[in-house]
């Protein structure tokens, strides 16, 4: 009978290098890719006073400007909280200084005027920039004069 010894075993080791790399590898990309959040629950929630049946503010409401579009993507009407303003960028302008003044808006708080931009599913994307640039404000010669920094929009209509 024959008995094997110890000289024939082959130790078998695991290579570890190329494991603790792909776990620093991992790691660094995670760290890179995080992103840190708003904490939650802190909202800057405006309520109504009690009792006020007097008239809103415009503040209060978001302003509602429709642009329409024919078939080939061009402008073919703005309307400014129903007023209809035609395809006149300056008018729109004009009036949306005498909606909310010629001061300035809020900053962080959240308590400037806001606009929601609906708009026709075809519309070029130049004419919503143009709109874009008459409600945000303008320069008064060496001065710039903000309207309204809070900006959303609707889903485009087809």
């Amino acid at each position: 009978m024959k008995i094997r010894g110890g000289k024939d075993k082959e130790k078998n080791e695991l290579n570890m290098t190329s494991m603790i790399d792909i776990v620093f590898l991992l790691l660094i990309f995670f760290v890179m890719t995080f992103k840190i959040v708003e904490q939650e629950g802190d909202f800057s929630v405006r309520m109504p006073l009690a009792g006020g049946a007097g008239a809103a503010d415009i503040t209060d409401l978001p302003l509602k400007l429709r642009l329409r579009a024919d078939g080939d993507g061009k402008l073919t009407g703005m309307a400014l909280n129903e007023i209809d303003l035609g395809v006149d960028f300056d008018k729109l302008r004009g009036n949306v200084v005498s909606l909310i003044g010629s001061t300035a808006p809020a900053g962080d708080d959240g308590d400037g005027p806001e606009l929601e931009i609906d708009t026709d599913y075809q519309l070029r994307y130049q004419y919503v920039i143009e709109a874009i640039t008459a409600v945000s404000g303008y320069k008064d010669g060496d001065q710039v004069v903000k309207l309204i920094e809070k900006i959303k929009f609707a889903k485009p209509r087809r």
